[in-house]
């Protein structure tokens, strides 16, 4: 199954609705299972109302789903949004993975080196320091 590449529009407002912590707490819930707006208000201190304006704001984002069962209208996660933002972040997530493999072999090659010149007893001999100037009579060939 290939999924399309997220338009920015989606992205947008996936991110931007789950910018809100209080909006992440409620999709957490519903990953346990569907909840009706009344559960999904009790343990945060405001109105039903306000939680169904975030409710809102996640059904928009096609981050859940409304159903209708008779009087109750349990909500219900949808997860395909959040693969979309997944699979846009994998993308950066490679970067950061490549750009610290390749710090890591800097910084092994660099304590490498150290210990190298420390145990060969190499650090700050003249191989090593930088090579001061010569007079041009030690050395005609040598002039700035």
């Amino acid at each position: 199954m290939s999924f399309a590449a997220p338009t920015s529009d989606q992205l947008s407002s996936t991110f931007a609705a789950l910018a809100d912590p209080t909006r992440r707490a409620i999709l957490a819930r519903l990953i346990e299972g569907h909840a009706s707006v009344t559960e999904l208000a009790e343990p945060f201190e405001m109105s039903l109302p306000a939680v169904s304006k975030h409710l809102k704001v996640l059904e928009r984002a096609g981050l859940i789903s409304r159903g209708r069962e008779a009087q109750w209208r349990p909500c219900r996660l949808t997860a395909n949004p959040l693969r979309e933002v997944a699979d846009w972040v994998e993308h950066y997530r490679r970067f950061w993975t490549q750009s610290f493999d390749r710090l890591e072999d800097y910084l092994r090659d660099l304590q490498a080196k150290t210990s190298l010149e420390t145990n060969t007893g190499t650090e700050g001999s003249a191989s090593t320091a930088p090579k001061s100037r010569q007079s041009s009579k030690e050395n005609p060939n040598d002039r700035d």
